[in-house]
């Protein structure tokens, strides 16, 4: 299991997903979770900022470029990195909190392990989803800026690119796993998209025809 390949498949596909909404799905709707997906975002940073002592100096959701400036982490070598590493944690914490209290556990979350396991995390996922359930609709709308709210920014690759370099050679199994994991979740909104801009395409087919 290499972590640093996980971290980097996360980067891609979040980095793909936000490519999609900016490309094809740049409705209003889909913005207004942009900006939840940003704070989740955003917020996990400064969270990981109090708990290594970084100093926040400016914190913006609400803007074209979301961000956390902070000076240098107290913490030696491994603050920076965990910094930058915090919105895979706090977006997969948010997704669990969502399903767990809002949804009272509507989804059953699959547990497959490594990326051979992805194909049938994403069908795990995507058999669950019912549009007669309101549940699913919210599932969905959060799905739809999973990249924005989970994925690492360019930045954020930037910050940790040391450790990243040494996570290649280090095998970390149960990080790894959670890493692969947080891949076919994006994997299960690039699905959700590609769906929604095939309908799109029909609806305005039919009403042009």
């Amino acid at each position: 299991m290499n972590l640093g390949v996980a971290i980097l498949s996360v980067t891609a596909l979040g980095y793909v997903s936000n490519w999609i909404n900016g490309r094809y799905l740049n409705y209003k709707i889909v913005r207004w979770f942009y900006y939840l997906g940003a704070f989740v975002h955003e917020t996990s940073h400064a969270i990981l900022c109090v708990v290594t002592g970084a100093r926040i100096t400016e914190y913006k959701v609400f803007s074209s470029q979301p961000h956390v400036v902070h000076e240098k982490s107290k913490l030696p070598l491994l603050g920076e990195p965990l910094i930058s590493l915090a919105p895979i944690a706090g977006g997969l914490c948010f997704l669990y909190l969502v399903n767990h209290y809002l949804l009272s556990g509507y989804f059953i979350i699959p547990r497959f392990l490594g990326w051979q396991g992805i194909a049938l995390e994403m069908r795990g996922f995507l058999v669950q989803i019912d549009l007669l359930h309101w549940q699913s609709w919210v599932m969905i709308f959060l799905f739809f800026n999973l990249g924005a709210m989970i994925g690492p920014s360019p930045q954020d690759l930037k910050n940790m690119w040391p450790l990243l370099i040494v996570l290649f050679f280090v095998p970390w199994v149960a990080l790894a796993n959670i890493a692969f994991f947080t891949a076919g979740l994006i994997l299960v909104t690039l699905c959700i998209q590609v769906v929604l801009i095939a309908v799109i395409g029909i609806a305005r087919a039919m009403f042009r025809g």
